[in-house]
């Protein structure tokens, strides 16, 4: 089996807040060139009714963004008005959607409450969520079931925990303040996002990716234990999509495009993850020395974090009141004190399903 590539590190808090920070009422970036790479939606190379599209991705392009990679693929987004679409890609090498999207560079990028909070209450930046990828939170405690398993927030009490400085840290900081836990109760370890930590028993907690970090344990053969945050008290949403306020006001019809054509993509990601899988090893992410095996496992395995009985109910990418509520509730406790309506813009969406009722 080919090895897969370590985890790299994300940006630091800091430096990613720093940066967007300093793009506010910036003149547009030049493009990103080597963290980019676009890719025509349309096979006859005709113009759409919006030209092309600038999407900022908050990660490598792994099968984290199975739907986006479909909706290209199958040219979901040319019928829905673009010429072609650039999928820019994020990681060690790219730059934070919130810096993309408040300088001009993309219209629409992913990113989670958490990584625009502080920029909305500091800077007051006015970025909005407009709908969400994965309804849960692919965050987890990762434990070893022949080493000391944790299985219950009890079981936190004495044990080292491995967790990341920057975002995760801040999640991971909101998580114990969410369920009464004093950080004293246990001792957090810094380590980087390779769980080799935990392997060599210098932690017995790592603090990771449901779809990620345990899945590669798995695959090396060991006997993964997690505990989600989503269930645990931490109920954020993730993989959202972050716009503008002007590009609501004055590019209502594009944004309205570009959802209707990732709710399709995401709709075949959920069926066909293999396929979403696929793309990222051969196509998108090529040159990342990706694993099939566990881009697969990964492209599965997100499909319970994408799919949930309200989006059954409600459509792909769409966010309840209480699941919003339950997000700002989380916010508030991580000490960004703000309204749902200082957050999230639902009407796009709504009005997505209610001009297009096939979606659902």
């Amino acid at each position: 089996m080919e090895t897969t590539p370590a985890p790299v590190p994300r940006p630091s808090r800091r430096t990613a807040l720093g940066a967007a920070a300093a793009s506010i009422g910036a003149l547009a970036l030049a493009a990103c060139g080597g963290s980019s790479d676009a890719a025509s939606g349309a096979s006859d190379g005709g113009s759409g009714d919006y030209g092309s599209l600038d999407l900022n991705l908050s990660w490598i392009k792994n099968a984290e963004f199975a739907g986006e990679y479909l909706a290209v693929d199958r040219g979901y987004f040319e019928k829905a008005g673009f010429s072609s679409v650039n999928l820019i890609a994020g990681g060690p090498s790219g730059t934070s959607t919130e810096t993309m999207v408040l300088s001009g560079s993309a219209l629409i990028g992913t990113s989670s409450p958490l990584g625009v909070a502080p920029l909305i209450k500091d800077d007051e930046a006015p970025l909005k969520i407009i709908g969400t990828t994965y309804q849960k939170n692919p965050f987890t405690i990762i434990s070893l079931g022949d080493a000391t398993p944790i299985t219950t927030l009890a079981d936190l009490a004495g044990k080292r925990i491995g967790v990341q400085a920057g975002v995760n840290e801040t999640l991971f900081d909101g998580f114990l303040a969410a369920n009464g836990i004093e950080a004293s109760a246990l001792e957090i370890v810094p380590v980087q996002y390779d769980p080799q930590p935990l392997v060599n028993g210098e932690v017995d907690g790592f603090f990771g990716y449901l779809t990620n970090e345990a899945i590669t344990l798995e695959l090396d053969g060991k006997d993964v234990v997690n505990l989600p945050l989503a269930d645990n008290g931490l109920p954020f949403m993730a993989e959202s999509l972050v716009v503008t306020q002007e590009s609501i006001e004055t590019k209502r019809e594009e944004l309205k495009a570009v959802l209707v054509a990732l709710i399709r993509g995401w709709s075949d990601a959920v069926e066909d993850p293999e396929e979403g899988a696929r793309l990222a090893v051969e196509d998108f992410g090529k040159d990342l020395g990706l694993d099939m095996e566990k881009e697969t496992r990964q492209a599965k395995a997100q499909v319970d974090l994408v799919s949930t009985d309200e989006t059954d109910a409600n459509g792909l990418l769409t966010m309840s009141q209480d699941l919003m509520q339950k997000n700002v509730d989380a916010l508030v406790t991580a000490g960004f004190d703000l309204t749902l309506e200082d957050y999230f813009d639902t009407s796009l969406l709504e009005e997505v399903y209610e001009e297009n009722p096939d979606l659902r």
